[in-house]
């Protein structure tokens, strides 16, 4: 039972709250069946974190330390900066200490769990993802609707290869702008990038021949496909391996998982690194698998940038 209640009266748990709930908190009800078990997103150990389905896991909450740049072990960056900081004080998650609200948005940050996104009694969308209108009790108010995808199964043999991965098909970075806007485009950041546009000609012919470094002109548009960058296309399945066409296009989710990484801000790869064979070194934490295998490819910026080189 997701409610704690006796001949239809609540019954306050250990912990305490008033939404007759069997646990203290919203996302520890949720985290009782799906942290190790019915998608684990969580698990137990952020050096042996779950198989991964496509969001991502929140066990890296947990880490001292994610910065895997020059330097990295005595410049620590704390796990809560690894993606989505839900707040689940039974499995020791707390809110983010670093942003009162979500960058380049106003959710606030003390009232993040897994029902600022996911409507727990249904919505018959991806994910049973929220659509337009409020959230959380009125916390906040999405205006646009849940995006069109499809995701992998949640039992254990179900994880991410290329052949096996999520499908986003429709309204990926409109729905994270919810919370974040615009943020990669309008100044919020730092760092500028297009976060929701058709992938150029050249981004394509890159993409589909890009093979790793030992074969950066090599692949084919048949086999290019590679879910550490996927895209978002109205035909997408979650078993293709074609490469992107002129419909393809770009979306926040190319870049970041939706849970949290082994990475800051929830990265698909570490944005710090030189290349990827370096992931975990300095920071200690669990280095993100490279799809190339050789330890000198240079970040996954190459597939769809030559030389990595950016927008």
């Amino acid at each position: 039972m997701t409610h704690n209640s006796v001949d239809g009266r609540p019954v306050v748990p250990a912990g305490g709250n008033d939404h007759a709930l069997r646990a203290g908190s919203p996302s520890d009800v949720c985290l009782a069946c799906h942290a190790q078990s019915l998608g684990a997103v969580l698990g137990l150990n952020s050096l042996a974190p779950p198989p991964e389905k496509g969001a991502g896991n929140f066990v890296f909450l947990r880490e001292d330390n994610l910065n895997d740049a020059p330097g990295g072990a005595a410049a620590p960056i704390g796990g809560e900066a690894a993606g989505h900081s839900i707040i689940a004080p039974a499995h020791g998650l707390s809110a983010d200490s670093r942003h009162g609200v979500a960058p380049g948005g106003t959710y606030p940050s003390g009232q993040l769990g897994c029902t600022s996104c996911h409507d727990p009694h249904g919505r018959g969308t991806f994910r049973m993802l929220y659509g337009a209108g409020p959230v959380q009790a009125g916390v906040a108010t999405f205006g646009f609707p849940a995006p069109a995808a499809e995701g992998l199964g949640l039992s254990p043999s179900a994880t991410e290869q290329r052949d096996s991965h999520s499908a986003y098909r429709s309204g990926t970075s409109d729905w994270c702008a919810n919370c974040h806007g615009r943020y990669h485009e309008l100044g919020g950041s730092s760092f500028t990038h297009p976060i929701d546009a058709p992938l150029p000609a050249g981004v394509r012919v890159q993409y589909e021949q890009y093979d790793g470094v030992t074969s950066p002109s090599g692949g084919n548009f048949a086999t290019a496909y590679l879910p550490e960058v996927p895209f978002e296309d109205a035909g997408a399945a979650t078993g293709s391996t074609s490469g992107p066409t002129a419909a393809s296009r770009l979306t926040c989710l190319s870049c970041h998982r939706a849970h949290a990484s082994s990475a800051p801000a929830a990265g698909r790869w570490d944005f710090d690194v030189t290349t990827l064979g370096a992931d975990g070194i300095e920071s200690g934490s669990w280095p993100i698998p490279n799809p190339y295998s050789d330890p000198t490819q240079p970040a996954l910026c190459w597939k769809c940038h030559p030389g990595g080189t950016g927008p």
